[in-house]
């Protein structure tokens, strides 16, 4: 068995976290006034069942999946209930055009469903690692 593709080590994973906490900080001081969410946490199990759902809606779309992309997203403010930031998985294909009409870089399943509603991180705040 192949290692998969992009595979980073513990310490390049260290660095994306710090570079990406000043983006954080200023945010979370500046624009929402609060603190945020840092991860979003997917059982092993949720994955799995979302790649099978995600190939056959595919396939009744008319469509072969290719892959995953992650967005990431932030909840709506609701109430008192403030919105965390999150993250969600879209299918994608090869098969089809680009938003640009280019046909290139697999772009996301029109009218597939995602998965979202993983767990936030513990405490939301909390870096890499947990």
């Amino acid at each position: 068995m192949s290692n998969p593709k992009g595979l980073i080590t513990p310490k390049e994973a260290k660095t994306l976290n710090d570079a990406y906490s000043a983006r954080h900080t200023l945010i979370s001081n500046q624009i929402t006034k609060r603190p945020d969410n840092r991860s979003t946490w997917f059982s092993l199990e949720e994955i799995n069942l979302f790649l099978q759902y995600a190939k056959d809606q595919a396939k009744e779309l008319g469509y072969e999946l290719d892959g995953i992309r992650v967005y990431c997203g932030a909840y709506p403010d609701e109430g008192e209930q403030v919105g965390l930031s999150t993250a969600f998985l879209i299918p994608t294909t090869s098969g089809g055009l680009g938003k640009d009409g280019n046909g290139g870089g697999s772009p996301d399943i029109p009218g597939a469903n995602g998965l979202n509603r993983g767990s936030q991180g513990d405490p939301p705040g909390a870096n890499y690692p947990q």
